[in-house]
């Protein structure tokens, strides 16, 4: 047989195996846009059962299992991912989102942390950050990662809210009051309910 026609032999089920699993993710991400997450976590999981180096599947079934309220499911699939690619700054966000939501708040700080010393980390690795410090009742720490935040992105409304808050509680209610009217310009909607508690 012809060197050609092995190398042919080879890959044709090294490209299905590879087209079917794009397809598949492809699947799941269509059913996770439709908010149908049961069905996106059944697509990624064919991915992963044919590629379980798939470190973006992985995520993206995690992030369905975190829509469903099912954290330990999510968590696995995160650290899955960030064994795979310890890099990807998704990842390294949700991991520190799940763990606020679960009051761990060192472990968010940790995972945030990883995302912010990625050069061109987004606000929101800064902004997680913030916010994981501030639970921490680290007051001042929580305002410089806002405060970064907030100068990669001035469109931030969470952030300005957030701040917001930390200034109510640390007694500076001017501050709070401008980040809250910030906040509501932007369409942040709990900064309504802030400004008529703090600021009348």
């Amino acid at each position: 047989m012809k060197l050609e026609t092995k190398v042919f032999t080879f890959l044709i089920p090294l490209l299905v195996l590879l087209s079917c699993s794009e397809s598949d993710s492809n699947q799941g991400d269509q059913f996770f846009a439709k908010q149908q997450y049961q069905e996106a976590i059944d697509a990624y999981s064919e991915v992963v059962a044919k590629n379980a180096k798939n470190a973006n599947a992985f995520y993206k079934r995690g992030r369905a299992y975190e829509e469903l309220g099912r954290l330990d499911e999510a968590e696995k699939d995160y650290k899955a991912s960030f064994d795979l690619d310890s890099r990807n700054i998704q990842v390294l966000m949700s991991l520190s989102n799940l763990y606020q939501k679960r009051k761990d708040n060192e472990m968010a700080l940790q995972y945030a942390n990883y995302a912010t010393e990625i050069p061109g980390a987004p606000a929101m690795a800064f902004f997680l950050k913030g916010r994981a410090y501030h639970l921490l009742g680290n007051t001042e720490n929580a305002m410089a990662e806002y405060n970064t935040a907030i100068k990669i992105d001035d469109d931030f409304g969470q952030a300005y809210y957030y701040r917001g808050m930390l200034k109510q509680a640390t007694k500076q209610t001017r501050g709070a009051c401008a980040d809250f009217k910030l906040a509501a310009s932007l369409n942040y909607l709990q900064a309504d309910q802030a400004l008529e508690t703090y600021c009348q």
